[in-house]
């Protein structure tokens, strides 16, 4: 849920174009019936015509929100690209397959989201319930799968698959490399890990190592949204494990949300 995503950038300059509308006092019809409108990362077809038979119906059963909810449900279910979303996806380095999702509605502005949430398979159909029916913004974890089941959704259920299991045998068998941690002892193996080399400032050290230059590249270009650095061209629908949608209805009112497996250690790879 903390990666780099184009998707969420976009839903939220949908919103701002949302907010615009109603303080122009337009609308959609005023617009020229340029709605209703889905879009997608990445070409995912399935899940963008789920969310566009809910949204072409108009009226309160195709609102922004549930089609957003239909198009990553359908992404879920399909595992878009194999291991990128849904159960059976890519797991962490327990061999578990977790699911991380988050919804926003633009016309009220509320947030719902779940993270590492386990044996519920239905997880934007979860981070919607969190928006409407709790005041809270995130539920993680046991939290979010009792919640989850509470309100309905079927669970518990064994998100892991034959291609999870066998990706993380494999992924054990290479003494757990590659992986996530770093500046940790023993290195080429499983751990137990220990930290070593801690710099005097952690914090600074780790921004500026990670993000320095990026963000030096970032101020020196004209153009924000082009940013010069080469590790972002790395970035496509085969190695980012996320759909991220974002739908205008007739009604001129957004929604944005995004699906994704949990990346609490998630083994690298997708």
């Amino acid at each position: 849920m903390a990666r780099s995503n184009p998707g969420l950038l976009l839903g939220l300059l949908l919103l701002r174009l949302n907010w615009c509308l109603g303080v122009d006092g337009g609308g959609a019809e005023e617009g020229g019936g340029v709605f209703p409108v889905v879009v997608s990362t990445w070409p995912f077809r399935e899940a963008v015509r789920a969310a566009w038979d809910v949204v072409k119906t108009g009226g309160a059963g195709g609102s922004a929100v549930d089609a957003v909810v239909a198009g990553c449900s359908a992404c879920e279910e399909l595992r878009c690209d194999g291991t990128a979303v849904g159960p059976g996806g890519s797991p962490d380095e327990d061999g578990e397959t977790t699911l991380d999702a988050l919804i926003m509605n633009g016309k009220t502005m509320e947030i719902g989201a779940v993270a590492a949430m386990r044996y519920v398979k239905d997880a934007i159909m979860a981070a919607k319930l969190v928006m409407e029916h709790t005041g809270h913004t995130l539920l993680v974890g046991e939290k979010a799968t009792s919640f989850a089941i509470s309100m309905g959704l079927a669970g518990p259920t064994n998100l892991s698959s034959p291609e999870s299991i066998e990706k993380w045998s494999n992924w054990r068998q290479n003494n757990c490399q590659p992986n996530f941690w770093k500046n940790v002892a023993p290195a080429g193996n499983c751990g137990p890990y220990h930290p070593i080399n801690i710099p005097k400032d952690p914090v600074k050290s780790a921004v500026w190592e990670n993000q320095g230059i990026t963000c030096q590249e970032w101020l020196e270009n004209d153009n924000l949204l082009e940013p010069t650095n080469s590790h972002f061209n790395s970035v496509n629908r085969h190695n980012h494990d996320t759909i991220s949608m974002a739908v205008i209805d007739k009604m001129g009112h957004v929604a944005v949300g995004t699906s994704t497996n949990g990346a609490t250690f998630k083994i690298p790879g997708r």
